[in-house]
């Protein structure tokens, strides 16, 4: 079972949460202060950490960095100070995501899973291989025939989401619901087509007969290649 760490100290808040990860399956330990939360993690092992920022004793940084001191463990950041100088310092110390409040508990279940899904897809492996393309997700670099093909954010989260799929048929909400759980922005949608179209330009010999993206009428896409990881 996933345990998580949650310090908050907003128990109206926490009452709520709690409720809402257990029943999403999570374990949750969940910690008011900096000192009771530096105790949790001298005791107990986590898979992942949900940090608020303001705390009577202190910070979400400070908690940031000391668990950056010895483990890569994935944290989050749940916080009401949403202006850029606050998001960056959060990500630079070492934070996986952040996220303002208020917020929706559906959007911080969402995070949990991509952030857990990076981590494990760190750690099987950051090369994805399928026909002549390779994508290395930890530099975010597609490679077509040993060149480089640059990519927008929005292509790269698109290619990842078919290449960690294979073979599999995806339908176009449940492309939109991957996205926006990899932090993608919201668009319309014929805005998909645009981006589908822009990708296959890219990887396809022919885009007209393509090889790897494949249009399944009333379906959705398939990734209609093996991928391996390395």
């Amino acid at each position: 079972m996933t345990h998580l760490l949650l310090l908050e100290d907003d128990e109206s808040l926490v009452l709520g949460l709690e409720f809402s990860l257990q029943a999403e399956g999570y374990k949750v330990t969940h910690v008011g202060t900096v000192e009771a939360c530096k105790q949790a993690l001298a005791t107990d092992d986590f898979d992942m950490a949900i940090l608020d920022v303001t705390l009577p004793d202190g910070n979400g940084y400070e908690v940031c960095s000391y668990i950056r001191d010895s483990s890569d463990m994935p944290i989050i950041f749940l916080t009401a100070m949403d202006d850029e100088v606050n998001v960056v310092l959060g990500l630079d110390i070492g934070a996986d995501d952040y996220l303002t409040k208020p917020f929706r508990v559906r959007e911080l279940l969402s995070r949990i899973r991509a952030v857990l899904r990076r981590k494990i897809q760190k750690q099987e492996g950051t090369l994805l291989k399928s026909g002549n393309i390779t994508l290395d997700v930890n530099r975010a670099l597609l490679k077509k025939e040993d060149k480089e093909i640059p990519l927008s954010a929005q292509e790269y989260r698109l290619l990842l989401i078919f290449m960690n799929h294979p073979e599999k048929i995806l339908s176009r909400d449940e492309i939109f619901e991957k996205l926006m759980e990899e932090g993608g922005e919201f668009f319309e949608d014929n805005t998909l087509s645009v981006y589908i179209k822009r990708l296959r330009e890219k990887i396809e010999r022919d885009v007209s007969r393509p090889d790897y993206i494949i249009t399944l009428r009333g379906l959705g896409y398939r990734w209609d290649r093996r991928v391996i990881r390395e």
